[in-house]
């Protein structure tokens, strides 16, 4: 067990002897847990993260035009362009590889809903759909949805696991949620939550913050973190030992995203992938997205900033534009690429900077709360892998079936609750109308993941049927279910 002498001298060496200032003045309970907080820190390795993330940002954005190239069309797959019969044999691939175990989904959720006016975790957000259904839920029953399909298809009763990357600030609360709910019908085995780092902040000059006299500000390492997290928690050894070989792995905060899609997952398959990216076309070259694209030879995501107003504006041929793969935080892994990452490239992965108004204590103790940025937060990106693989496809599909964020309060009137709301029943009173059925105007029709995943198993509700009132499509299981405690209650 590492002493207090011993942290002391890395502290000196690393020149951060300013956060034991007060140490002499803490009570007895406040010294243990400073003591264990300093203990989980390896100095050394952040100061060395402050010193290439001083260098990332003194040296600004980078315009990287004359670099850049397109997706090669090869590697570029598209479900709007796919010949229908492909996508079935993708679906098929995928099916099967659920049937037999061999899928798992990878949650990034350790956000909280700060932005949305909150304090609790994202995925425990209701957007006030007719169900009242929260993001987690709507979530993973879109995993047990999928379990179904891949039985009726196959024969097989596969399982998905759902890893959770959680942070500090969200992985009790998630817990407790999940475990208060049952979690949402999935088997409590195939649910693992695992907690994402923390980094600390530092000021301009790199000297770590103090939150207080006896607790180091300190902040998640971005949604890149997950590989690290994998490797410490021993995600990547449960992954193995239960024969997991493909990964869908996406942010909670897309309402409509296809959990487990089959089509996505066969799609990387057939083309043996280690790596996939799931992108929706740019609505406008000025659009403040990422795109997928190749950077001197390799995969990457290229912001807007990065790139100049001309090279965004480039169109093709058809007058489409070169540079449209929006990236969406939807990823496909090969668990043998997240084994590589853990163990050779990790260490590598490029460094984001944040300057942020960080509250802190001064040299006297005082809690200051900054009015302009006094700090830096660092974070890595789970897209900055792409460069290691040659292995890497991407597949683009609607905006509007598979990409409405939940990042803003409604006051932003985007990306907002009301935006994600109406565009999940937008979709909904789409699939109805595809098979016959007809929703008066300004009534709501929400159908269950539990009953339909993609438009697929609600002919035979709402075929020739016409809706004049708020209704909610359940699966067989839900309306039981519904009977039943309307008896009871009754």
């Amino acid at each position: 067990m590492i002493s207090l002498d011993q942290i002391k001298e890395v502290i000196r060496e690393c020149e951060q002897e300013h956060i034991l200032k007060f140490y002499e003045e803490l009570k007895n309970d406040e010294r243990e847990s400073f003591l264990n907080q300093l203990k989980r820190i390896k100095f050394k390795e952040v100061n060395g993260l402050f010193k290439k993330a001083q260098k990332a940002y003194s040296e600004g954005v980078e315009k990287v035009d004359s670099r850049i190239q397109p997706i090669p069309i090869d590697q570029f797959g598209s479900e709007k362009n796919a010949d229908p019969e492909e996508v079935l044999t993708y679906r098929s691939l995928g099916l099967e590889a659920v049937s037999q175990g061999q899928v798992a989904v990878l949650l990034l959720a350790g956000g909280q809903g700060t932005r949305l006016g909150v304090s609790y975790p994202k995925g425990m957000y209701s957007v006030d759909l007719p169900s009242g259904k929260t993001l987690f839920q709507i979530q993973s029953e879109r995993i047990r949805r999928v379990m179904q399909l891949a039985q009726q298809e196959t024969g097989r009763n596969g399982s998905i696991v759902w890893y959770i990357m959680t942070s500090g600030p969200t992985n009790a609360t998630t817990k407790k949620f999940l475990e208060t709910n049952n979690y949402f019908g999935l088997n409590k085995e195939n649910v693992k939550l695992f907690q994402q780092g923390l980094l600390p902040c530092f000021d301009f000059e790199g000297k770590i913050l103090m939150e207080g006299k006896s607790v180091i500000a300190l902040a998640p390492d971005g949604n890149g973190g997950i590989y690290r997290a994998l490797m410490e928690n021993h995600i990547l050894d449960d992954m193995e030992k239960r024969g997991i070989k493909y990964i869908h792995a996406h942010s909670v905060d897309n309402i409509l995203v296809k959990v487990a899609d089959p089509v996505f997952l066969g799609y990387c398959i057939k083309k043996e992938a280690e790596c996939g990216a799931k992108v929706v076309s740019k609505n406008s070259p000025n659009e403040a997205v990422g795109v997928v694209c190749k950077v001197d030879g390799k995969y990457q995501v290229v912001e807007y900033s990065e790139i100049t107003e001309q090279t965004a504006n480039l169109r093709n041929s058809s007058g489409n534009l070169v540079f449209s793969a929006g990236n969406i935080c939807n990823h496909f892994f090969t668990t043998s690429f997240l084994q590589k990452i853990g163990k050779q490239y990790e260490s590598e992965l490029k460094l984001h900077v944040a300057k942020k108004k960080i509250p802190y204590i001064d040299d006297k103790g005082e809690k200051v709360k900054p009015s302009k940025p006094n700090g830096i937060k660092i974070e890595k990106f789970i897209f900055d892998v792409f460069q290691f693989t040659d292995k890497f496809v991407t597949w683009e599909v609607p905006r509007i079936s598979e990409f409405s964020a939940l990042k803003n309060a409604d006051a932003a009137g985007k990306d907002c609750p009301s935006t994600a709301r109406t565009d999940l029943l937008t979709l909904h009173k789409s699939y109805i109308e595809q098979v016959g059925g007809h929703i008066n105007e300004g009534v709501e029709v929400e159908i269950s993941p539990l009953l339909s995943y993609a438009g697929e198993n609600i002919e035979q509700k709402v075929k020739g049927k016409k809706f004049d009132s708020t209704t909610i499509l359940l699966s067989e299981e839900e309306a039981l279910r519904s009977y039943i405690n309307g008896v009871t209650n009754g």
